[in-house]
């Protein structure tokens, strides 16, 4: 455990993942807040507090800017979680600090931008390259891995 705690390139893998994690967690927090100020919801049993049978229902409805935050945080789920899994290997490969550095660094604020570029909103092609700058450095990552490290 003591080794893994030397590897400099694994903890700002830690510490950049804890970033995008905090973001990841905050945009499902916003979409709560979305749901509850516009008083829109899902589920019949969320809107139970707000009345009963017909009253209810009117709740059971979708509105534009919670979409705009849910999908924002969907699209969170499906980058942020390969690069959590890539970028460990990554990490545990042994790859130059600085070159690693680049590789979390253009995520972090790849992912912080498009979310940006999404909820304000941003015209295209703001979010999509935002979107292209992560996925490129996660593939960047995988490429990495498969050419220099893993055996198949």
């Amino acid at each position: 455990m003591a080794d893994l705690m030397d590897n400099k390139v694994l903890m700002a893998f830690a510490s950049y993942a804890t970033i995008v994690v905090s973001k990841m967690m905050f945009m499902s927090t916003a979409t709560a807040f979305f749901r509850i100020t516009k008083k829109v919801f899902a589920n019949p049993e969320d809107c139970a507090s707000f009345g009963k049978g017909e009253n209810a229902k009117k709740y059971l409805r979708t509105d534009e800017s919670v979409e705009r935050v849910r999908r924002a945080h969907l699209n969170d789920l499906e980058n942020i979680v390969p690069f959590l899994g890539i970028g460990l290997l990554y990490s545990l490969s042994g790859p130059d600090l600085s070159t690693a550095l680049l590789h979390f660094r253009i995520f972090v604020g790849a992912r912080i931008y498009h979310t940006i570029a999404y909820l304000l909103p941003l015209p295209q092609p703001n979010r999509g390259l935002a979107f292209f700058a992560g996925y490129g450095v996660t593939l960047s990552m995988a490429y990495s891995l498969l050419r220099n490290k893993l055996y198949l």
